[in-house]
């Protein structure tokens, strides 16, 4: 026996009580401990109130960031119940709040439908806070318990007559930032994810207050409208084909379905789903289900009023989604997701129960509405004919072997290693900047692809077009995934980091802008799971005898200049653009992992991202000039230094 296995003895075998394990390991519950985490821990405790809106208990939810970044959540609902647990021995408060797997969840008397059937939820948040109160009004009183990492600090108990026969839950809570290395909350981020549940919970009030600042901000959200109002919102600047979103709900065997669906006249689908209020990022049986129920019932539609052609038989998925904006709710008594971050619904019977109820009443609208009927059908055979076009395209742009260099654009510079993972193609403006970041560049991981000018806004152009941008093309051909529905194939992305290099002027602001709405319209997944960046390339080189520095705002400028002495004998050059560095400077302020400072692009929040392409790449000027009016004095970087 070697000495390693004689180690290894019951000693060794840990038990984690309570919620030690929480603490020790707390992306296995709340996903990770970063800036996602962190929002995270809000959205469990709010989740909490939105079931008890959906169990018909709750009317008003209250969000509001206290100084020093803690959370207070409060609701009108019934307020966790306070007496004796039978078996636990403990106020059910404290059994609710301390330990996991433990909560109103499980009991269907309770609780008809939730989203956080796994009961690890308000558990976790008070496991990774440093301090959690939470109060609690029913039966004419109010209960508090206070808490510090998860562990009880006193007794449940009733503090005062409630002043009227008011109910509900007030929990207040500080992450502890040992734990959570970023210590703000994004005042946007949790505004959007209310105003998401606004949207989903129809006649539901929810306030979100900032009190970090003077004076607070708040606002205040209900929607009668529920999800169609959700899907007016989306297309607010875009052109609906429809009068009026297609509302489509029904019961089946005790799971709720909503669907809304519009039309516009663009050229990309945005289709969101939710299962109990939780957002399924990555779809599920409910998604499934609503494809192949709209593909199915505008077929039938299109072959009874003769509107095919022979060469058109029939319109596939693709073309019948084109332009359409669409919201699936569904709301399960026992929702089968993947894992504790639910992004997946894995129901099997819901897929049957929303194809009929889509086939049933998308059916009898486009009966009872020709008109809509017609404009929707021609709109998908039009997509037809484009996607037959782009796939004669595409066939330039398929992905060769790794091997076979010629399959890759002339003007891209790869780089000589093979592994995605250490390779970067960096986007340059320009063919100067692009000749110097090929001499600056370090060969072995670092590919460099020049492009010249501004490329296709694709926002206003269907792929056959964009497939016939030269620009566009090289692009595409230098990912390696294939672009399209059924062609795209995330696996074959040959580099891990995708950077967009511009010039630090307007110019640069637009064609770096034009190249994300050509990602999130196309290449999303290249963005959802990291693989984009922002090079932020210095603005000043100052310079006094041998010392030498570069800075990125205008602020380091000035500091720096005094900290020189002043201005004279200062020098101060002002990059108008990249192609004014030569390779060494590219490569030291730009280009070299040690000293580089990257943005990377994340999509938290996809319908507010959705708006904001079309109201910045769209037709409508108005909207744009409203929007940049609005917010040119909110812009700014969030610098993550890579």
């Amino acid at each position: 026996m070697s000495a390693a296995s004689q180690e290894y003895t019951a000693n060794g075998i840990q038990v984690l009580k309570g919620l030690e394990a929480v603490r020790k390991r707390p992306a296995m519950y709340i996903g990770d401990t970063g800036l996602r985490g962190l929002h995270h821990l809000v959205y469990e405790v709010v989740d909490n109130s939105i079931d008890e809106a959906l169990a018909g208990y709750c009317s008003e939810i209250t969000v509001t960031i206290l100084p020093g970044d803690a959370v207070r959540v409060v609701d009108d609902g019934r307020g966790i119940p306070v007496d004796m647990h039978a078996t636990e021995h403990k106020p059910a408060l404290e059994v609710v709040m301390t330990s996991l797997h433990a909560g109103g969840k499980f009991d269907k008397g309770s609780y008809k439908v939730s989203g956080g059937l796994h009961g690890v939820g308000v558990s976790c948040v008070n496991a990774l806070s440093s301090h959690l109160k939470v109060e609690v009004r029913r039966d004419g009183r109010v209960y508090e318990q206070e808490y510090e990492r998860g562990i009880p600090v006193n007794e449940v108990r009733p503090v005062r007559a409630s002043e009227s026969d008011a109910t509900g839950t007030t929990v207040t809570f500080q992450p502890d930032f040992e734990i959570f290395p970023e210590r703000a909350y994004n005042y946007e981020t949790l505004r959007s994810r209310l105003r998401e549940l606004a949207f989903l919970n129809r006649g539901l009030t929810i306030h979100i207050a900032d009190e970090r600042q003077s004076p607070p901000r708040g606002e205040r959200f209900n929607y009668e409208g529920g999800i169609v109002a959700f899907v007016k919102w989306i297309n607010e600047n875009k052109t609906p084909i429809c009068d009026e979103p297609v509302l489509i709900e029904g019961e089946k065997d005790g799971v709720q379905i909503e669907i809304a669906i519009d039309y516009n006249d663009g050229y990309t689908e945005n289709v969101l789903t939710f299962a109990n209020n939780i957002p399924t990022h990555e779809g599920g049986s409910h998604l499934s289900g609503f494809r192949a129920g709209l593909t199915r019932t505008i077929n039938a539609y299109g072959q009874a009023e003769n509107m095919f052609k022979k060469d058109l038989p029939a319109l596939s998925g693709d073309d019948v989604r084109e332009g359409l904006t669409a919201i699936i709710s569904v709301k399960i008594p026992e929702p089968q997701f993947e894992g504790q971050t639910k992004t997946k619904l894995g129901n099997t019977e819901v897929k049957g129960q929303v194809e009929q109820l889509v086939n049933q009443t998308l059916g009898a609208y486009l009966a009872e509405h020709p008109t809509a009927a017609k404009k929707i059908v021609n709109k998908c055979i039009g997509a037809a004919q484009a996607r037959e076009a782009a796939r004669r395209a595409r066939d330039l742009t398929r992905r060769k072997s790794a091997l076979d260099s010629a399959a890759l654009p002339g003007k891209l510079a790869d780089c000589q290693s093979n592994d995605p993972a250490e390779c970067e193609l960096y986007l340059v403006e320009g063919d100067s900047a692009g000749g110097s970041a090929k001499q600056g560049r370090e060969r072995r991981f670092q590919a460099i692809l020049p492009l010249k000018g501004k490329i296709l806004n694709v926002e206003k152009a269907r792929l056959d077009k964009i497939l016939g941008n030269d620009e566009v093309r090289t692009v595409i051909t230098a990912l390696g995934t294939g672009v399209g529905a059924g062609i795209f194939d995330l696996s074959k992305l040959r580099y891990h980091r995708i950077i967009i290099m511009t010039d630090a002027d307007v110019d640069g602001a637009h064609i770096s802008t034009l190249i994300l709405t050509l990602f999130f319209r196309y290449f999303r997944e290249v963005i959802e799971n990291g693989h984009m960046y922002i090079a932020q390339p210095p603005l000043y080189r100052v310079k006094k005898d041998k010392l030498e520095r570069y800075c990125y705002t205008e602020d380091q400028k000035d500091r720096l200049v005094e900290e020189f002495g002043g201005p004279k004998g200062v020098y101060v050059q002002r990059y108008k653009g990249l192609g004014e560095m030569n390779p060494e400077q590219l490569w030291e302020t730009t280009m070299d992992p040690e000293k580089r400072t990257l943005t990377r692009v994340m999509l938290e929040d996809a319908a507010q991202a959705d708006r904001v392409f079309t109201v910045l790449m769209g037709d409508d000027v108005e909207s744009r000039r409203r929007f940049i009016e609005e917010n040119a004095g909110r812009v700014r970087f969030d610098n993550l230094d890579i």
